[in-house]
């Protein structure tokens, strides 16, 4: 069992910037596949970045140039870096792990754990 938890959230205006965190309880999250993927207001859940055991990364076309996704082994934490945010940006934030560290998975139902969330608000 792997638990995460998400840190930094909060409210900002547009164009300010946030760094979100997810803590992971794995003793072997070095292997595991780290995702965000968000849910704003009356939407669905959708794909944000996934980073692999491997350090290959992905984004959604909607924050490509603007979001970083990176990891730090040693410390089991996985940060998502939220530059010229946008008032669409405003969702919950959710963590993900994926046990095929090889993946670079969109869908949901492809990751095994989840987190809690962390809101983000931002203001026009």
């Amino acid at each position: 069992q792997v638990q995460l938890v998400e840190s930094g959230g909060g409210l900002v205006q547009a164009g300010g910037s946030l760094r979100l965190s997810c803590a992971a309880s794995a003793r072997t999250f070095a292997t595991y596949s780290m995702g965000w993927f968000r849910q704003g207001p009356g939407k669905e859940r959708e794909f944000v970045t996934v980073i692999s055991s491997g350090y290959n990364t992905d984004y959604a076309d909607s924050v490509k140039g603007r979001f970083t996704i990176f990891r730090d082994n040693a410390k089991n934490l996985v940060y998502l870096q939220m530059n010229s945010l946008k008032p669409e940006d405003t969702a919950v934030y959710y963590c993900a792990a994926d046990s095929a560290g090889w993946r670079l998975a969109r869908v949901a139902r492809e990751y095994d754990y989840w987190g809690q969330g962390t809101q983000v608000t931002v203001s026009s």
